[in-house]
């Protein structure tokens, strides 16, 4: 009977009501503003950052160690929390990452300060995976769109808030005597321990553990092939690509795939993201596709707020701020999608229209140069971000419907994973294509603009800063000496930088063409109108009626559909045939009596 009761508590399915789901997710943004916010505040104040714990050539590790642990630690939070649950991780992720925030706070020398930002990355890890994974138990795909927009609204708030206080910080010598960047670090605890709170009232999910074994050798694997090769995603450009160190770490990280691909295959359902779930062809497309929006959108996009900096002489603040057209776009065509998928239940066309706005504004970003107004960049941005908008959370559904409900955590945090892997290879190519044709491109607008008679004019008044250009001592490293620069001097600087950005947006177009075809590809599955948790209590009300518990004929009938509906059952694990209901019974035969098959979480809060 406590499974029929369990199903029947906000009707026969258990699903929750909208105000239900609404409480819970402000545990859930409160999460995912952290990880959110500090990705913005901590770029923004980097180099002051650096120069207070001298060691501004140090920066990229600080980056680099927080980006493998929560890379690595991305996959095994999803895999993890569909055993176990996902309440205790995604409180443990933001636990880790305080903890973590407030050490870095303590840093004094910036190797501590990388060191601690890894620890950090692994509770980040958790925080955008598991949120998304919670909320795919808690709505059905159909509606789960209707959600969509509180995601982007956190991602656009930290968006505009992050370069503002990250720049207000780093801008302060000290404040309430705490020197004023370490305040970037501080501020992650009290929000931190709001979510925590809010998260241990408001999420109250009942789980039914499974005994499975933990893949600590795929874990394991995926470290070694991921961490050298993020390495010398970041250190390739000042290594060599063709050095001893980055073809030695190119090499390393093969060995690493080709052992994890071996660990998974004997793994099979114990794996940490099963190999059988790239069968499904939502899951393999999507992956892909993830992976090379990732690319091309990170890669492309980090030139924008370097073109601002450099070329348009903003500082970081500014630069976040002048960012706000992408954000709008985002948000705006994130809602709308959102609408569109639930009244018409249809997804297919809106990631085909998202990856086509990218290609074109990021080919319409190749137009603007040094002189382009700022009104004229603002909606090629804008377009940009509505790209972004009809792809970010339409993939993520799509992944997590295509395949069975036991799967939630692992496909969630799959395109994650995907997706932030391939941004990091997106920035290391291209930043790597910015900073090779930059010399050359600058190279080309000075002798240009030698011949013009008031580039000589200045040359003549300035011959000390000529002197200083010639040299060499004026260079990319460090583009702090165009402020020091008469304005004649430094504008052919400026020409050749956003000359050497056009090939740029040009490349990431390129790339972007590849998701449009996957986006072509990408089979529409229907979206289930149950959530996970329904599905769950669905099952466990089927498995008691057919033990002869009393539910009646209506209900199993009900439950049974419900079950029948859930795509990737077929491929789960849960032979599934005919009536749900056997399928139900063939997969519970292997489940611990009383055990919920598929360790989801099961109740409501």
């Amino acid at each position: 009977m406590a499974a029929t009761t369990a199903a029947g508590r906000h009707g026969s399915t258990g699903g929750l009501t909208h105000r239900q789901i609404l409480t819970v997710l402000v545990g859930l943004l409160l999460g995912m503003f952290l990880a959110a916010l500090d990705q913005t505040i901590v770029a923004t104040a980097i180099r002051t950052i650096g120069d207070d714990l001298k060691g501004l050539s140090m920066q990229a590790w600080v980056t680099t160690g927080f980006l493998i642990t929560s890379t690595v630690a991305t996959p095994l939070y999803g895999k993890l929390s569909d055993i176990y649950g996902r309440k205790p991780f995604f409180m443990l992720a933001i636990a880790v990452f305080i903890l973590g925030s407030a050490l870095c706070g303590l840093s004094t020398s910036m190797y501590m300060l990388a060191g601690f930002r890894a620890f950090q990355g692994i509770g980040a890890g958790g925080l955008f995976s598991l949120a998304m994974a919670i909320v795919g138990d808690i709505v059905a795909p159909r509606e789960r769109a209707r959600y969509q927009g509180y995601f982007m609204a956190t991602f656009a708030t930290s968006s505009v808030l992050g370069p503002v206080v990250g720049g207000f910080f780093a801008a302060h010598g000290t404040i309430f005597g705490i020197t004023g960047w370490r305040w970037i670090f501080y501020i992650n605890v009290p929000i931190g321990l709001v979510a925590l709170v809010v998260v241990e009232r408001v999420l109250r999910i009942a789980h039914h553990r499974r005994d499975h074994r933990i893949d600590w050798w795929g874990a394991f694997t995926l470290m070694v092939c991921l961490v050298p090769l993020l390495i010398v995603a970041e250190q390739g450009r000042s290594w060599g690509w063709g050095s001893l160190t980055s073809l030695g770490c190119f090499l390393l990280g093969v060995v690493g795939l080709a052992a994890f691909l071996g660990v998974e295959s004997r793994m099979r359902e114990e794996a940490l993201i099963p190999l059988r779930l790239f069968r499904i062809g939502v899951f393999s497309v999507g992956s892909v596709q993830s992976f090379i929006i990732g690319m091309g959108m990170f890669g492309g996009m980090m030139s924008i707020p370097l073109y601002l900096q450099i070329v348009k002489d903003m500082s970081p603040t500014k630069s976040g701020l002048l960012m706000l057209p992408m954000v709008v776009g985002s948000m705006f065509t994130s809602l709308l999608s959102g609408q569109v998928t639930a009244r018409t239940g249809r997804y297919k066309a809106l990631p085909i229209i998202g990856t086509a706005l990218l290609i074109g504004g990021f080919l319409l970003m190749t137009r603007v140069q040094a002189d382009t107004t700022l009104w004229e960049t603002g909606p090629y941005m804008l377009i940009i971000g509505a790209g972004l908008g009809l792809n970010m959370q339409t993939l993520v559904l799509a992944m997590q419907n295509a395949v069975h409900y036991r799967d939630m955590g692992v496909a969630t945090s799959s395109a994650t994973f995907f997706r932030q892997v391939g941004g990091t290879a997106g920035v290391a190519i291209f930043l790597s294509i910015l900073f090779s044709t930059a010399g050359r491109k600058i190279s080309a607008a000075y002798a240009a603009a030698s011949q013009d008679p008031s580039f000589q004019a200045a040359a003549g008044a300035h011959q000390d800063q000529l002197k200083m250009l010639t040299s060499g001592s004026g260079g990319l490293n460090d583009t702090g000496f165009l402020h020091n620069l008469d304005q004649v001097l430094a504008h052919p600087f400026r020409v050749g930088f956003s000359q050497a950005m056009d090939l740029v947006f040009l490349c990431g177009a390129f790339v972007l063409v590849l998701a449009f075809v996957c986006a072509i590809f990408l089979k529409e599955v229907p979206l289930r109108k149950a959530s996970a948790l329904e599905l769950r209590n669905a099952e466990l009300s089927a498995r008691a009626a057919k033990s002869g518990q009393g539910a009646s004929s209506a209900e199993t009938s009900a439950t049974a559909t419900a079950i029948a509906e859930t795509p990737g059952a077929e491929t789960s694990g849960a032979e599934t045939s005919g009536a749900g209901s056997a399928g139900v019974a063939e997969d519970g035969a292997d489940e611990p009596s009383g055990a919920e098959p598929g360790g989801g979480e099961s109740g409501t809060p």
